[in-house]
């Protein structure tokens, strides 16, 4: 049984991904910042009959993010994915952002990417088996977004990492790529659409709507979507793939 860590999935994509890959056989290594709902998803998955451990850290913590996946190889044996999911977004102008914002979104959005994919690819690299890293990037990561542009910034920075991962990474088998949502519809989102109403003067659920009318596909993207092609990524259907950072948008940005 191949084994997968899904950091930030505690609820939203991470979650959906979760359950997605318990679902697709992998044994699942549920992360969140927050422990109770790292062991709710967790026990989700142990009840439908799989394989799972709630293993709680920061991912902004490089030594944190080692231990965790130490603590997954000692106890479900391996370390096969890992689904470096975990991110925040903040709806500010550039010339609103704060150090403190820039510091917050880049801890969490880029190095916390990195802290994954260092401490994934070391123990994939010892196993001598091969792997499959995959990084939460966005449609911020193919174009840059007004009132989202420091996170705009780190998500581009994801797609970089993902394509100079996949070539460090080749010789050892170690895949590496990213998925790109759009507009999806979790607390994630129901925050930009509140940040945006300040900027645009719209009520709740204003923004969002406004946003969807850019879906090529005419709804809200559901966790359960991106969940699908994490699963191809997660698979061996995916084993020629490397390097890409694939839109999963319903038809926002088209490339």
């Amino acid at each position: 049984m191949t084994v997968a860590v899904v950091t930030g999935a505690g609820r939203g994509i991470g979650r959906a991904i979760a359950l997605r890959l318990a679902r697709d056989g992998h044994a699942v290594a549920v992360n969140d910042l927050d422990k109770d709902t790292a062991e709710a998803v967790a026990g989700e998955i142990a009840e439908a009959g799989g394989r799972s451990l709630a293993v709680p850290a920061d991912v902004t913590d490089r030594a944190a993010v080692f231990a965790m996946v130490d603590r997954v190889a000692a106890e479900l044996g391996s370390v096969d994915v890992m689904v470096a999911n975990a991110g925040i977004a903040q709806v500010k102008t550039l010339l609103d952002v704060t150090p403190a914002d820039l510091q917050r979104m880049f801890e969490v959005n880029v190095f916390g990417v990195v802290y994954c994919l260092q401490a994934a690819a070391e123990r994939m690299i010892a196993q001598g088996s091969g792997g499959k890293i995959i990084n939460a990037a966005s449609i911020a990561a193919h174009s840059g977004f007004d009132y989202l542009g420091h996170y705009s910034a780190t998500k581009f920075a994801v797609r970089a990492l993902t394509q100079a991962a996949a070539k460090e990474l080749a010789r050892h088998r170690i895949t590496v790529n990213a998925y790109c949502p759009g507009i999806v519809g979790t607390e994630m989102w129901n925050q930009i659409d509140e940040g945006l109403g300040a900027y645009l003067g719209t009520g709740k659920g204003e923004a969002l709507a406004q946003y969807s009318q850019l879906i090529a596909l005419g709804r809200v993207q559901t966790p359960e979507d991106v969940a699908g092609f994490v699963s191809y990524l997660a698979g061996p259907d995916s084993d020629y793939m490397t390097g890409q950072s694939v839109m999963i948008d319903g038809g926002i940005v088209m490339s």
